[in-house]
């Protein structure tokens, strides 16, 4: 049972990251569509800017493959579960601080922050009691 929640806040932290995917293979004008529906203003094509959407929706996507590799085999790689915990929760505060200081609308910002720190929260609770049995 504990193995059991661990391994669904890691595949929250895989839902999550891995929702990035599509930001590597999109056209860019459905990206920027996109971008608008989350509350950003028009956004002009850019090639060091789509440049950057790339890299870093990659980047994200490849951090879901991570959570993913540790929802499937936790025992496997037990000493990078708690690593991947902290990691979340210091996403969320960089989140917030800067989601703060910007004055973002709700949307989709405390999804994200909240994600951050129920899957970050979530796999430290759940790693403590359940790695005695791992």
């Amino acid at each position: 049972m504990k193995l059991a929640l661990l391994r669904a806040f890691l595949g929250l932290g895989a839902a999550t990251w891995g929702a990035a995917v599509p930001g590597v293979f999109l056209k860019w004008q459905t990206v920027a569509d996109a971008m608008e529906g989350f509350g950003a203003g028009p956004v002009a094509y850019d090639r060091m800017l789509e440049y950057w959407l790339r890299m870093a929706s990659g980047a994200f996507a490849l951090v879901g493959c991570l959570y993913l590799l540790l929802m499937i085999w936790p025992r496997r790689f037990r000493e990078m579960v708690p690593w991947m915990g902290w990691f979340a929760l210091a996403e969320g505060v960089i989140l917030l601080g800067h989601g703060l200081r910007l004055g973002l609308h709700p949307w989709p910002f405390y999804g994200d922050v909240s994600a951050c720190f129920v899957s970050g929260g979530g796999i430290l609770i759940c790693w403590r009691s359940a790695r005695t049995s791992m």
